[in-house]
């Protein structure tokens, strides 16, 4: 079911794409709920570029970007499939030899490009190829991140004109603009309540790998690596149901866990109060230096889970670029081999839970 126009080399590259892309009609059709910039003089490009660049680093100035995954999209197959859970769209993949033989049910939550993305498929047909049925659900419901039509392999003009660097950096400064604006959206009051209808769904259609698994299991990537954080933990049925509190006298009650272990790998967004909430095995593959998962929460966050003592494993893999668990090709076969250890953490973790 994926689409190789949209396929991207690791979960973030999105992020990175241009969203106003110098005089290319880039911004043709949907575009995040923004209106292009058009019609500004040199001058005004370059105030608003140096006023932004004094506020902060563009988000997506932190990303790597690079080629599309290679292979063919297997969300075509008989294994495969673009479905609906409780009215939501999901990615279902399941194992060649299911339901004749015993799976377990996981939770794939994924990065902003969502579910129609090719490495977000490849990479939930990993984990279905290892005895997983895999259900991805649309956690954005349709407000993924989107890509547009530039070649994301374009190299810059090696010596640009002033002219030139306005634009790109204009562009840089737009782009995380509509980024800041996409991440605001997705609030967890919006999301936790949807991943609930999603799960008491799947556990009903999957009941069988439910009970073989005796539970469900989740992995995480980028976005989507915090909301295992939540579904492993104690939350308050307001939050997990997108609900007021019923009864004031009574106070709010607590959800417990949805999930009975958990995967993640270069998470964003999350916070020491994330990790330190959990009540749930948990492994996380992370990256050296990440500003999306600055070094100082990791740190923080385990020293949490020490302390609880919540089982966990950390590995931090130096010299790779955000998002580098996900299926994609990269020309640094340190990256490519990180990806795959990666993946092996992750699978052996879930696999002795």
């Amino acid at each position: 079911m994926a689409e190789d126009e949209i396929a991207t080399k690791a979960p973030e590259t999105d992020a990175q794409e241009s969203l106003v892309s110098g005089d290319t009609p880039a911004q043709e059709g949907a575009s995040m709920g923004v209106r292009p910039l058009v019609a500004l003089n040199t001058v005004s490009l370059i105030g608003l570029l140096v006023s932004r660049s004094l506020v902060r680093m563009p988000y997506a100035a932190k990303l790597k970007f690079g080629k599309a995954a290679t292979g063919a999209p297997t969300g075509v197959g008989p294994n495969q499939e673009i479905s609906k859970i409780a009215d939501i769209d999901v990615y279902i993949t399941k194992p060649s030899d299911y339901p004749h033989l015993p799976s377990k049910l996981l939770l794939f939550l994924s990065s902003g490009t969502g579910i129609h993305s090719k490495n977000n498929q490849l990479q939930a047909d990993k984990f279905a190829s290892q005895g997983f049925v895999v259900v991805m659900p649309d956690q954005f419901a349709g407000d993924s991140l989107q890509k547009n039509a530039t070649d994301p392999n374009t190299s810059p003009d090696s010596n640009p004109s002033m002219i030139e660097k306005v634009k790109m950096g204009l562009a840089d400064t737009a782009k995380s603009f509509m980024i800041d604006m996409w991440l605001a959206r997705q609030s967890q009051e919006k999301v936790i309540p949807l991943l609930h209808k999603v799960i008491e769904g799947a556990k009903d259609e999957f009941a069988d790998a439910v009970a073989n698994g005796d539970g469900l299991y989740a992995v995480g990537y980028c976005f989507g690596a915090r909301y295992v954080l939540l579904l492993g933990s104690e939350l308050p049925d307001t939050v997990a149901k997108g609900q007021a509190v019923k009864d004031e006298e009574q106070g709010v009650v607590k959800v417990a866990p949805q999930i009975k272990a958990g995967a993640i790998a270069h998470g964003t967004s999350i916070t020491k109060e994330d990790i330190e909430g959990l009540k749930i095995p948990i492994s996380m593959a992370c990256t050296e230096n990440d500003q999306l998962f600055p070094d100082d929460v990791r740190a923080e966050g385990q020293k949490c889970l020490v302390d609880s003592g919540m089982e966990h494993e950390i590995q931090v893999f130096p010299g790779v670029p955000h998002g580098f668990a996900v299926v994609g090709e990269y020309d640094d076969p340190k990256i490519m081999e990180a990806q795959k250890a990666a993946f092996e953490q992750m699978l052996s973790w879930l696999q002795s839970h």
